[in-house]
């Protein structure tokens, strides 16, 4: 884990890739969970047996549960000590290259692409990318923006 000593050296980090999170398995029941908060019952995301039929073979995570495993795919890449609180600003741009199984293994590296002072505090934005272990393309590439406070 990269630890900085507030924004200030945070920000000398633009352009540097700062590292990769552990590989978290994603599960049936994280999916059906995900089902019920959304809503989005479909069945190559909640019928396993019917989704082993069909077009991937398994059952596989929603596009947005994969964006939504940012938070803990990165947390253990980078910290910043001396911040009052950190915020999901949004997303500039999101993409899902390839599907996640039910029983895949995921990871996020963390790139800081930017960051910007705003009245509000300083607002980053960083390229995150969740590989799949052993896949040849990302699940998930999003240009992620956080607004930090200090």
């Amino acid at each position: 884990m990269k630890v900085f000593n507030g924004i200030t050296e945070f920000q000398q980090a633009v352009g540097t890739h700062l590292g990769y999170g552990d590989w978290y398995e994603v599960t049936q029941k994280q999916v059906d969970l995900f089902a019920d908060a959304t809503g989005d019952h479909q069945w190559i995301h909640v019928d396993p047996e019917a989704a082993a039929k069909g077009p991937f073979g398994a059952p596989i995570a929603h596009g947005f549960l994969s964006l939504s495993l940012l938070p803990v795919l990165t947390d253990q890449i980078w910290r910043i000590d001396g911040l009052k609180m950190g915020i999901n600003y949004g997303c500039n741009k999101v993409r899902f290259p390839s599907v996640v199984k039910v029983g895949d293994r995921v990871r996020a590296g963390a790139e800081l692409i930017a960051t910007t002072p705003t009245s509000a505090g300083t607002q980053i934005a960083i390229r995150a990318t969740a590989e799949i272990e052993g896949g040849a393309k990302p699940a998930c590439v999003a240009e992620w923006v956080l607004l930090l406070v200090d």
